[in-house]
């Protein structure tokens, strides 16, 4: 989405970085456009009973966010970099870079901002679900110890 958007605006401008950093970039963006895929596929993944999402499949989900937040940093590392050379060569294109530069840190800030939004409704679906285990824990041995005493008085009778 954005990172095409870049990539437009870099195809657009005349190329003062080598061809090589351009591969590098391309090739980075497309092992991202991959780790999005496979966040996609874990997001709808449902393992749990009754077909609900697990702790362990959401733990994957994030862990496939962390990855692409790695790879956004990584993109934006590379991307200062590039804006680096274009300031020593040409100023206006500099300022270019800065400003899509400032863009992607907006957005990975974005993107940090839902990830821990979604850590804390994970952690509130933990919660529920940790009453929902004390709960039925309490059921088990509520029955375990009714039907004990119902045994007690069959056997006394």
């Amino acid at each position: 989405m954005i990172l095409g958007f870049l990539l437009l605006i870099l195809s657009l401008t005349p190329p003062q970085f080598t061809k090589a950093g351009e591969a590098k970039l391309e090739r980075m963006i497309q092992e991202r456009d991959a780790l999005t895929a496979e966040w996609k596929k874990s997001e709808s993944k449902k393992s749990g009973i009754f077909g609900n999402r697990t702790k362990k499949d959401m733990i994957e989900t994030n862990e496939w966010l962390e990855r692409i937040l790695a790879k956004d940093n990584l993109i934006m590392d590379e991307l200062r970099m590039i804006g680096d050379i274009e300031t020593t060569v040409a100023t206006q294109t500099g300022e270019d870079y800065k400003a899509i530069t400032l863009k992607l840190e907006q957005d990975v800030q974005a993107l940090k901002r839902a990830l821990a939004e979604r850590d804390k409704t994970i952690n509130g679906m933990l919660e529920t679900r940790r009453t929902f285990e004390w709960t039925t824990v309490i059921f088990f041995l509520s029955t375990l110890g009714l039907g004990y005493w119902i045994y007690r008085i069959k056997k006394g009778s």
